[in-house]
């Protein structure tokens, strides 16, 4: 199976080789992974019954506590064919562990040189990795494989340091960069501070990950706005990803949400009841691994919620794909009778000028439910700034949380402790978490 010519199948080719690889994957966990194992069991599931993809609302979901709570159980190979371990951030909780063998970091590299192709990359192209690639990142180390399995260049800068970056670019001349797209802010601000003139750098494309750059409308967002403003020779693509799946979305050219793999994935998309959603409303972006034999995972439920697209592409590709990730399920926040995700809140933020930097925290009030409370790091800490704050808050989202200043460099240090690997602007102090 070509995998780069297999997006352009028909809808009824790709389910038919998704139903034949999900077989497969339903008879390897039921012999390798002693969670499936006792899963099936207790369940009394007969994987040989379970022969399409709708059959597989019979499994139980597996959630992000089963693999806080089971973590090595899900293994499927001795330890001596493990050849990459690495682990997730634990933005909702306690990190977990996977455990890759050579089989799945060449299917991790086939995934990334997909989501090259889809960019417009091609073979030669210099690729500037301005993510992570240290403390068991998966991401990282997947751009590195992608890229040689693409035939593409890498330079592996690292995240932050602006001026190293430039430094970078200048020598080297890469034309694609991957990055957390509030990073291009950065890079653009010092890039003007210092004179230098980067619309005519040899960057492109730029794969953003972390953050999306597009609406639901398939427009650039605040953010994607303030970027193109600024560099419009600077295409964007927005990646989504997740180590659980060992696998990734990304757009193509066309720009109108990111392509699923589904020779790699099954995706579903559920609601709090883990049934599905209608093809309209938003839902948990559930994940069932195929061809992978480390950790294979069935029914993953990520906690990403967003829409999804499933008319064809422009682009001739017959995947479906996702809209920008709404929130996660755990971040959700209900406050003063409005439901929103923390992503409604950066959505405002950053577009004031004013703010160099913010946190979003989240607390159980003194009546025992959602407050919001938004740290500030802006030169501009007056009174009546606090005001058109609230005023425009209420006028976007109909509510308006407290807001605190505190020095730039505090929530700076605050936004990345020395044990993350991500930048964080969401804390979650609730005593009862939805």
């Amino acid at each position: 199976m070509d995998s780069f010519k297999f997006q352009y199948l028909s809808k009824q080719e790709i389910k038919a080789y998704q139903e034949k690889k999900m077989a497969e994957a339903l008879t390897y966990v039921n012999i390798h992974s002693p969670f499936y194992k006792e899963l099936f069991a207790k369940e009394k599931i007969d994987v040989s019954k379970i022969k399409h993809i709708e059959d597989l609302q019979r499994i139980p979901v597996t959630t992000k506590r089963d693999l806080q709570l089971r973590n090595m159980d899900f293994l499927c190979v001795p330890a001596a064919e493990v050849r990459d371990y690495v682990t997730t951030s634990g933005t909702l909780g306690d990190p977990v562990t996977f455990a890759d063998t050579e089989n799945d970091l060449r299917r991790l590299a086939l995934s990334e040189a997909l989501s090259y192709e889809f960019a417009g990359c091609k073979p030669g192209d210099v690729i500037q990795l301005m993510a992570t690639i240290d403390r068991c990142f998966m991401a990282g180390h997947a751009c590195l494989l992608g890229s040689v399995r693409f035939g593409s260049g890498i330079i592996r800068v690292g995240n932050g340091i602006p001026e190293l970056q430039w430094n970078t670019i200048h020598r080297l001349h890469p034309t694609v960069c991957i990055c957390v797209p509030s990073f291009l802010i950065k890079l653009i601000e010092f890039a003007e501070a210092h004179h230098i003139d980067y619309r005519n750098s040899s960057l492109k494309r730029a794969i953003c990950v972390g953050e999306s750059v597009r609406t639901n409308e398939h427009t650039l967002n605040i953010l994607g706005e303030k970027i193109h403003a600024s560099w419009p020779e600077l295409s964007l693509y927005v990646n989504y990803a997740s180590t659980e799946m060992q696998s990734s979305f990304n757009e193509c050219e066309k720009a109108c949400g990111t392509h699923h793999k589904p020779d790699l994935t099954i995706v579903e998309f559920l609601d709090d009841n883990n049934q599905p959603v209608k093809a309209d409303e938003p839902g948990e972006i559930t994940i069932t691994t195929l061809g992978v034999e480390g950790m294979p995972l069935l029914r993953f439920k990520t906690g990403d919620v967003c829409y999804r697209f499933e008319e064809p592409c422009a682009c001739g590709r017959n995947s479906l794909r996702l809209g920008p990730i709404l929130g996660r399920k755990g971040q959700m926040i209900k406050y003063k009778g409005t439901t929103l995700y923390p992503a409604a809140l950066y959505d405002i933020l950053e577009n004031i000028p004013e703010i160099k930097n913010y946190i979003v925290e989240v607390y159980t009030n003194t009546i025992g439910t959602d407050g919001i409370r938004i740290l500030i790091g802006t030169p501009n800490n007056h009174e009546y700034f606090i005001k058109s704050l609230k005023d425009l808050f209420r006028s976007k989202i109909r509510v308006a949380p407290d807001i605190v200043f505190e020095p730039i460099e505090l929530i700076t240090q605050k936004q990345m402790p020395p044990t993350s690997r991500k930048l964080i602007k969401f804390f979650d102090y609730r005593e009862n978490k939805h």
